[in-house]
């Protein structure tokens, strides 16, 4: 399981114009599941999301996690993260696992998430959205269950 996670001011989800989902300060979580993956890529990537310290102290430095600052998460399903563009200009998805498999994987995430008390909002599985978002930092990180531990 892969997450491009961005710290944000705010983010928000949008379905045919209209605003599905949106958080202010928080994490918005591009989250993308292989035909590998498993319940466990599930818990080792919420594990990870919900205690990342990439949120200032007061000195400034990146040391608080999500909780600690009352920040909230919005999960958007992202296929492409497992795009091969190795050979070739077109990205083979072949390592993406189908939405059979993907939608109760993602789903895990956002229920394990949810049970830690994080305020969490998500995107439409297999629906073409547009994202918007206002990075805070930059700060942009790459997870790899697979490369957790």
């Amino acid at each position: 399981m892969r997450a491009v996670v961005q710290r944000v001011k705010s983010g928000s989800v949008l379905v045919d114009q209209e605003i599905l989902a949106q958080i202010k300060r928080g994490l918005v979580v591009f989250l993308g599941v292989s035909k590998d993956d498993n319940e466990e890529d599930a818990k080792l990537i919420a594990e990870k999301l919900a205690n990342l310290r990439i949120f200032d102290d007061s000195e400034g430095k990146l040391n608080l996690s999500l909780r600690e600052v009352g920040g909230e998460v919005l999960i958007v399903s992202q296929f492409t993260l497992y795009g091969d563009c190795r050979k070739g200009h077109r990205p083979s998805f072949d390592q993406a696992a189908y939405p059979k498999k993907a939608l109760p994987l993602y789903q895990k995430v956002i229920n394990l998430l949810s049970a830690q008390g994080l305020g969490v909002k998500e995107g439409t599985f297999g629906k073409k959205m547009l994202v918007k978002i206002d990075n805070d930092g930059p700060v942009t990180l790459l997870l790899d269950s697979k490369k957790i531990f």
